[in-house]
C-alpha cells in the first residue's frame, strides 16, 4: 500500500504543461503519455491518446493533431480563447498522466481585474474530468474561489426564514410517510425501522448553513493568506467574511458527501440550491479552490472572447450614460438582424448580431468586440511583418464590422473594432494619441467612420 506521502510525490512528477491563450502550438513529449517505442516516437498510441483526450480538449478549446517532420510522427497542441486547465490521460492506460494549463495572454491580473469590475459576467465553467494533477498551484485562488462565493451567497439569499418542506429517514414516523421510497430502499434492505418521511420544517436548516459557514471559514482563510499581494483575492476574503456574519448562530461544520448527495438529489432541490450543494462539495473535496494549498485542481475553462465582450459593454455603457445614447447588446438579442436568402436551404448565416450598437440622436455608433492582438501587434511590427494569417484574420474583423454598418441607417455611422491591449502598450498609445485610429470610409453617399480602438484588459 502506497502511503499519503508517496502518493503526493508520484503527483508531483507527472507532466504539466502550461501555455498561453491562442499561442503558439506546443509540442508533447510521447513520455508518460505512450510506451517507449522501438526507435521513439508514439508509435501506435498517438491515435488513442488524441481520442481518449478529446472531451477535455474540445472543453478548452484545444486544437490537437498529428504532424509529420523531420523527427517523425509528432503531437502538438495550440490554445484557442478560453483559459484553464484540463487533464491529460495516457493513449495506453486512458489514466491521468499530466495536465495542461492554459494561461491568458493578459495576465491573470488583468481577468481578475475585468472580472472583479464586470461582476463575474463570464463564469468559469467546470467539468465533469478528472483532477488536474500540479494545477491547484498554478491558478489564482480567486478563479475557482470567487464562483463558489458567488454561489454560497446566492443560496444563503435564498434561504428565507419560513415551513419548508423537509425530508428525512426517521425511527417515528412524521408528516407523510414517503412509501416509494420505504419499500424501494428500507424493505429491500431489511431496514423495517428506517422511515424516508416528508414534513414542513420552519426556520432554516442549521445543517446546511453548519455546512456553508464551514466553507466560507476554509475560503476566507485561504485568501487572506495570498490578499496581501492579490487584490482580487482581498476582495473575494470580504465578501466571505460578510457572508460569515450572517451565520453565528450556527458552528461551523464540515460537509459530508453523503448528506449534501442525498439533498442534491431530492425533488425539492432547485437550481440555486443545487449549485451551492455543488460548489460545497468542491471545497469539502478540495478541489484546488483555496490558493495553493493543495498540488491537483479541478478541471475547468473560461471564456476569455465572452469576459472582453463584457468588459467592453460595461465600458460603452458607462460613455454612453454621460454621453448620452441608447445601448443595445447582442447578448439580450437585441441587435440581431435576420437574413432572408432566396435559397433558404444553401446559406451560411442566418442572421447578424453586432455585439453593440448605441443610437444617439441622428448617428449609429455600431462596436464589435474582439479579444485578439491585431491592434496592439499592429504598433509593434507593422503591416509589412505581420503575419498572413493574422492579416487575413484581421481583414475579416474588417470585413466584418463594415456589413454591421451597412444594414443601418443614419446621418452618421461609426463602426468601431474594439481590442485589448496590455497596459503598457495602451499607456504609451495614449500618451501619443494612438489609442484610436481612425479611417473614413464613402462610397455611394455613406459616409462610414471606421474605428480600430484599444482598451487595457483590466483598468487598475
Amino acid at each position: 500500500m502506497v502511503s499519503g506521502l508517496s502518493r503526493r510525490a508520484i503527483r508531483q512528477q507527472l507532466p504539466l504543461y502550461i501555455t498561453i491563450d491562442n499561442g503558439p502550438a506546443i509540442t508533447l513529449s510521447p513520455q508518460p503519455f505512450a510506451p517507449p517505442q522501438r526507435g521513439g516516437g508514439w508509435g501506435i498510441f498517438a491515435d488513442s491518446f488524441l481520442r481518449f483526450n478529446e472531451k477535455a480538449f474540445r472543453a478548452l478549446d484545444v486544437k490537437a493533431e498529428a504532424r509529420f517532420d523531420s523527427t517523425g510522427l509528432t503531437l502538438q497542441i495550440q490554445a484557442g480563447g478560453r483559459t484553464g486547465a484540463i487533464p491529460l490521460c495516457s493513449g495506453q492506460t486512458n489514466h491521468v498522466v499530466g495536465g495542461l494549463v492554459v494561461q491568458p495572454r493578459f495576465g491573470w491580473s488583468g481577468v481578475g481585474q475585468v472580472l472583479a469590475e464586470t461582476g463575474w459576467p463570464a463564469m468559469p465553467e467546470f467539468h465533469g474530468l478528472p483532477m488536474v494533477p500540479g494545477s491547484g498551484r498554478e491558478i489564482p485562488p480567486w478563479v475557482l474561489a470567487g464562483p463558489v462565493l458567488l454561489r454560497l451567497e446566492t443560496l444563503l439569499g435564498q434561504m428565507q426564514r419560513g415551513y419548508q418542506e423537509h425530508e428525512e429517514i426517521l425511527s417515528r414516523p412524521r408528516g407523510r410517510i414517503l412509501w416509494q421510497r420505504y419499500i424501494s430502499e428500507s424493505l429491500t434492505r431489511g431496514h423495517w425501522e428506517q422511515l424516508p418521511c416528508r414534513f414542513p420544517d420552519l426556520g432554516h436548516d442549521p445543517l446546511l448553513r453548519g455546512y456553508i459557514r464551514w466553507a466560507l471559514e476554509r475560503l476566507h482563510t485561504d485568501l487572506t493568506r495570498v490578499g496581501q499581494r492579490d487584490l482580487i483575492a482581498s476582495n473575494l476574503a470580504q465578501l466571505a467574511r460578510r457572508l460569515l456574519t450572517t451565520l453565528t448562530e450556527v458552528a461551523p461544520l464540515r460537509p459530508r458527501w453523503s448528506d449534501l448527495k442525498r439533498w442534491a438529489h431530492t425533488s425539492l432541490v432547485n437550481d440555486t440550491i443545487f449549485r451551492g450543494l455543488e460548489a460545497l462539495a468542491w471545497v469539502e473535496e478540495e478541489r484546488g479552490l483555496g490558493g495553493g494549498r493543495e498540488l491537483d485542481g479541478i478541471a475547468w475553462s473560461l471564456s476569455l472572447s465572452a469576459l472582453w465582450e463584457a468588459y467592453v459593454e460595461g465600458v460603452v455603457r458607462r460613455e454612453a450614460a454621460l454621453k448620452g445614447g441608447e445601448v443595445k447588446v447582442a447578448r439580450l438579442g437585441e441587435t440581431t438582424v435576420p437574413l432572408a436568402w432566396s435559397d433558404p436551404v444553401r446559406r451560411s448565416l442566418s442572421y447578424l448580431a453586432p455585439d453593440i450598437i448605441v443610437r444617439r440622436g441622428r448617428s449609429v455608433h455600431i462596436i464589435d468586440a474582439k479579444y485578439k492582438a491585431h491592434l496592439a501587434e499592429l504598433d509593434q511590427v507593422g503591416w509589412r511583418r505581420f503575419t498572413e494569417e493574422a492579416r487575413e484574420a484581421h481583414r475579416a474583423d474588417l470585413h466584418q464590422v463594415l456589413a454591421y454598418a451597412a444594414i443601418h441607417e443614419a446621418e452618421e455611422i461609426t463602426a468601431t473594432l474594439m481590442y485589448p491591449l496590455r497596459r503598457d502598450t495602451w499607456n504609451t498609445l495614449v500618451e501619443q494619441q494612438r489609442d484610436t485610429t481612425t479611417s473614413e470610409l464613402v462610397h455611394g453617399g455613406r459616409r462610414v467612420l471606421l474605428e480600430l480602438r484599444g482598451l487595457p484588459f483590466g483598468m487598475k
